[in-house]
């Protein structure tokens, strides 16, 4: 391995409005190893990868490629460079084949002597690309907008390994996968690391970073820190740089007490939907129940059942208030009965990305706001305002673009607008996912005083130390079925409880 400098950002700095998004960064990114990027949500590091990536051009500073000056138009000329991104967000196009995806922009190279798109020809390239990184259940001539979303992040895999980049930068690409999509981007990695490319790896995950990089470059505000070997450095002094103040190894609660009322305030009986076969469950006020399990077990599903996003085929869900029932059918009864939902998937099902902070926020309270038919927009900006400065949103004012907050801010803005709206019960399917550990702490905080209010969580994790670390009560969900119930304890490990997930 060389471990030559291959590609030299200097002094780059990028504006957007007041915003310094990114100031005066200089770093290098070396040969042959595996360079983190981590930071929390709003320091730079996506801004930083896409002015690499040529998506974004910088207000100021240079960069330099093999010793050359680097400065690309567009995403086109970065990959004619050999610089290619995954990102965290969907990256193929509807309506169109897995090999039409693949080879986007590149059509030209399967034509005919007639001038027509040779498809077989260009089907078998996918395939043959596709194996290369360990893929054969995907086929060529499959629509992409029939398949499950981690899927059509393999594609981009495979498109962006069929350019064959010297420098891979992937983008929070892992909070989207499953153990399974993971791994076949780990090969990736490691395959790059071992020709001697570069690999330039952004996410949240400490522990992930920790095991697949070779060094880490610390961003803040903005700004680069510092840039730390990994056989030489710590999380926690990882968390401290990132955020420029200590946050211990462990931020969860630090009580074994698993207190909560007697009272149910929502329960599902003998839901069959899917996956799903026979679940019952009681949800009391003042809890916090975790659901665990792999990404296919049905965890998902069931929290779509309970706000009535899904219509079980056999069984009901009921939400207890106030001395009263209701069935929930549908997600208006759910919100109509003070219960709120964060999807898993933030920006396709619980934000309206291309409307305001203030429009996300009020809108499950606007029944709430009416007076008579017409509902005041001094109302609206106060209900906004108030729940923007609960969640501590870093934005520009409520009337900023949601699209344009970084994935910390906008999952406050979703948990903003189910507080505004006074929900007492809140069903959080991947509370965490794609945010920084500062943001965690605050959430868990947060989940930590809902439930000292008396409110109930019903938190969906992938992540087991999460819940362990926050739940009074788990439920482990084993394709489909309840396999085990555990209380808050000492006793309760990780070990313990993946016996019961696989």
């Amino acid at each position: 391995m060389s471990h030559e400098t291959v590609l030299s950002v200097k002094g780059i700095t990028k504006l957007f409005a007041s915003t310094r998004a990114l100031v005066d960064v200089t770093l290098d990114f070396k040969a042959g190893e595996v360079r983190g990027l981590i930071g929390e949500n709003g320091s730079g590091k996506s801004t930083l990868s896409n002015v690499i990536s040529g998506q974004l051009h910088p207000d100021d500073g240079t960069m330099e490629l093999h010793g050359k000056p680097y400065k690309p138009a567009n995403n086109v000329d970065a990959k004619n460079h050999k610089i290619c991104m995954i990102v965290q967000e969907m990256g193929t196009i509807d309506g169109m084949t897995v090999a039409a995806n693949i080879f986007l922009g590149k059509e030209d190279i399967f034509q005919n002597k007639a001038g027509l798109l040779d498809t077989k020809r260009m089907n078998s390239e996918a395939a043959r690309i596709l194996k290369e990184i360990g893929v054969d259940y995907i086929k060529p001539e499959a629509l992409v907008n029939k398949m499950p979303f981690e899927d059509r992040k393999i594609v981009e895999m495979a498109r962006a390994m069929y350019l064959e980049p010297e420098i891979l930068i992937v983008d929070e690409t892992t909070t989207a996968l499953s153990q399974k999509g993971r791994d076949i981007l780990y090969d990736i990695m490691a395959k790059m690391k071992e020709q001697n490319k570069t690999v330039i790896f952004i996410s949240h995950d400490l522990d992930e970073v920790m095991s697949k990089c070779d060094s880490i470059s610390v961003m803040r505000d903005g700004s680069y820190v510092d840039t730390l070997q990994v056989k030489d450095c710590t999380p926690s002094q990882i968390r401290q740089l990132m955020v420029g103040r200590e946050i211990g190894d462990e931020y969860y609660r630090a009580d074994y007490n698993h207190e909560y009322s007697d009272e149910v305030v929502l329960e599902c009986e003998n839901i069959n939907a899917g996956i799903l076969k026979d679940i019952s469950l009681q949800l009391h006020k003042g809890e916090i129940l975790g659901l665990a399990g792999l990404t296919d077990c049905g965890i998902h599903e069931l929290g779509k059942v309970l706000f009535g996003l899904i219509t079980p085929a056999t069984g009901s869900v009921h939400v207890h208030r106030d001395g009263h029932t209701a069935e929930i059918k549908k997600p208006i009864t759910a919100i109509h009965n003070k219960v709120g939902y964060v999807s898993k998937n933030r920006d396709q099902e619980a934000l309206m990305l291309l409307s305001s902070i203030q429009d996300n926020i009020s809108l499950p309270s606007l029944d709430m706001l009416k007076k008579g038919f017409i509902i005041f927009p001094k109302s609206e900006k106060e209900l906004a305002l108030k729940g923007a400065d609960q969640m501590q949103i870093k934005m520009r004012g409520i009337d900023q673009t949601v699209m344009y907050l970084s994935g910390g801010n906008k999952q406050k803005v979703v948990l903003a607008k189910w507080i505004g709206n006074g929900s007492e019960i809140l069903i959080l399917d991947c509370p965490t996912r794609g945010i920084d550990v500062g943001v965690k702490a605050a959430i868990y905080r947060l989940m930590e005083k809902l439930k000292a209010e008396g409110k109930s969580i019903l938190m969906i994790s992938e992540e087991l130390p999460e819940v362990i670390g926050m739940s009074d009560r788990i439920l482990v969900l084993k394709d489909g079925e309840i396999q085990k119930e555990f209380m808050r304890g000492p006793e309760v490990t990780e070990s313990v409880i993946i016996e019961y997930m696989i």
